[in-house]
């Protein structure tokens, strides 16, 4: 019996791998991959990769096996709520003990369109009948730092008002998702999981010009001028109105926080977004 995180190359994955080796032996995990040279460095720690892509049903079929606990890390592509559910079925087939889903803050209330993929995820996951963990994470704030560059020279565009995000950073979401995968008591349980501390879209262009010296506006733009920014910055189209929707979900307060379980589960603060920025400036 194993833990095997799908995905396990990613922002997240990479992250939740580093998490497991501080808890478990490295013969108790498992990293299913879509490519063995990037997957390389985490077989060098002694975790067995398994190659496996999430639209390749045979492959999935052997990397999953029967009393496995499993981390489905929900994917990027247009039709992943496809993929999620070949996933649960296989997991299902094989036998898993456990499935743990990284879902989205307020899992059925979040009513905006980035939401829907995962809605149906955990309802296909209920319908299964496996036992299960959601791991229902809020907005990273490597959304925004990783955009430092553009934001120096452009300043920070948004359109999400006033509204507030209580982002954490992708390692607290990965040590979150390790304290389940490895702990006892989470099974059929739902974790609202965000930052201690939420933040606007002003104050985190106030923080940014603080710490780098500059000054960095907030550009605050309506969903529609969002739009035209998002598009001639070569936003793939897909994505651009699931971008500006985001927003208004934000402006809405669905981002704002939903309690403590994040800090609770991580046994420590939340990483403040201001930490979040300096980490981005020093790299």
């Amino acid at each position: 019996m194993s833990i095997v995180v799908t995905a396990a190359t990613g922002h997240l994955g990479s992250l939740v791998i580093d998490e497991l080796l501080q808890r478990v032996p490295a013969g108790q995990v498992v990293a299913v991959a879509r490519n063995a040279e990037k997957a390389a460095p985490i077989a060098d720690r002694g975790v067995e990769v398994r190659i496996a892509d999430y639209n390749d049903p045979d492959a999935l079929g052997k990397a999953i096996g029967a009393g496995d606990t499993l981390l489905l890390i929900s994917g990027i592509d247009p039709n992943r709520l496809d993929q999620h559910k070949a996933i649960i079925a296989i997991a299902k087939d094989a036998g898993v003990a456990r499935i743990a889903y990284t879902s989205v803050l307020g899992g059925p209330d979040a009513d905006f369109d980035l939401a829907a993929d995962h809605i149906a995820t955990e309802q296909a996951i209920l319908d299964s009948g496996l036992p299960y963990t959601f791991l229902r994470n809020g907005w990273y704030s490597e959304v925004y730092t990783d955009q430092i560059a553009v934001q120096l020279a452009n300043g920070v565009v948004g359109a999400a008002g006033d509204g507030r995000i209580a982002s954490a950073s992708r390692r607290d979401y990965a040590a979150a998702a390790a304290v389940v995968l490895t702990g006892e008591g989470h099974e059929k349980k739902a974790y609202e999981l965000n930052g201690d501390t939420a933040w606007t879209q002003a104050e985190y262009a106030a923080e940014l010009s603080k710490q780098s010296g500059q000054d960095v506006a907030y550009n605050k733009v309506s969903p529609e001028d969002l739009t035209q920014v998002l598009t001639a910055a070569g936003i793939p189209a897909p994505f651009v109105p699931v971008l500006v929707d985001v927003d208004k979900a934000i402006e809405r307060g669905l981002l704002a926080g939903r309690g403590s379980d994040l800090a609770r589960l991580i046994g420590r603060p939340t990483t403040p977004i201001a930490e979040t920025i300096a980490n981005a400036l020093k790299g």
